[in-house]
């Protein structure tokens, strides 16, 4: 690879989504009042979004691969998403994994799960634990939160599917995600979006920063690196080169992937934009480093070739 041409680089997209709300039932894009998002309005986004389009975002670039993050689609119906995206994978040849949407303190999260792992591309599950608004309002065990024991009776199923799992949660709840992954060292988990360091000022950068350290400290965690938009403010590798460079450091090149996040960071850049971005902040990594963060760690932490 030289310097940091994009075109240069084999992608293998470590988290977007594809979505048709023509015809299925998303409610946060389909139902009339919009939810509290953090990029704030989303109405660009609340449209059909299928391979077509995301081809278009990355044309000109390389992908290699790619995987599909559930996207909140009707909680009445988890397993008809992943009945509808391997649909859409044999048709087009991507996504290459899958990870599902499961509820892990419903009644029947362990049906719900031994029929999302008959799917031959199903990897992973993410469900989103119940998160705290801000730091002082933490609350140990809280009802959904991964520490509550209900939540964790289901955390405890993925791994005789052999299935990893997805976190997306604030800074803020690794402390309790570091205590997940010491109660469950045979289950990978996969944080989402760098651990969302909304807050750049250098008492949040701090705060954020002693999480992910913390959180680094088990093994059987890794790190998407994504979700870095701040609302009202442009993407630039200027703006998000610390974070990057931080976290690749406190995790260690082969627990990163980088990760669109697409089309929801369509409202605060392109898709080249950020991957440009990606490559501009790790020019001076080794191509092998390189290489790693872009494409093979993804292919190994979600186990398709």
């Amino acid at each position: 690879m030289a310097g940091h041409c994009l075109e240069d680089i084999a992608i293998v997209d470590a988290h977007h989504h594809l979505w048709k709300t023509s015809e299925n039932y998303l409610p946060w894009l389909c139902d009339a009042t919009p939810i509290p998002f953090r990029y704030g309005d989303y109405a660009a986004i609340r449209r059909d979004y299928m391979p077509e389009d995301y081809r278009s975002d990355t044309a000109g670039l390389t992908l290699a691969g790619s995987v599909y993050i559930e996207t909140e689609w009707d909680p009445g119906d988890p397993v008809g998403e992943t009945a509808w995206i391997h649909k859409v994978a044999e048709a087009n040849g991507f996504p290459d994994a899958v990870v599902c949407q499961a509820w892990l303190d419903a009644d029947d999260v362990a049906g719900v799960l031994a029929r999302q792992a008959a799917f031959p591309r199903t990897r992973g599950v993410r469900h989103k634990p119940r998160a705290a608004a801000s730091p002082d309002a933490v609350e140990l065990g809280a009802p959904g939160s991964m520490g509550d024991l209900r939540w964790r009776r289901g955390f405890a199923l993925l791994e005789p599917h052999g299935l990893s799992f997805d976190l997306q949660t604030p800074w803020w709840h690794l402390g309790e995600a570091a205590d997940l992954a010491a109660a469950f060292p045979h289950t990978q988990i996969i944080l989402n979006h760098t651990g969302l360091p909304s807050d750049r000022s250098h008492a949040g950068i701090a705060a954020w920063s002693a999480a992910m350290t913390r959180l680094a400290e088990a093994p059987n965690v890794a790190v998407k690196i994504s979700g870095l938009g701040v609302p009202g403010k442009p993407w630039t590798a200027e703006a998000n080169r610390d974070i990057v460079l931080r976290t690749i450091e406190t995790f260690g090149v082969e627990r990163c992937m980088f990760a669109s996040n697409f089309p929801v960071d369509s409202l605060v850049a392109t898709y080249r934009t950020i991957f440009e971005g990606f490559s501009r902040i790790t020019a001076d990594f080794t191509a092998g480093e390189r290489t790693k963060l872009f494409a093979d760690n993804a292919r190994r932490i979600y186990r398709f070739v």
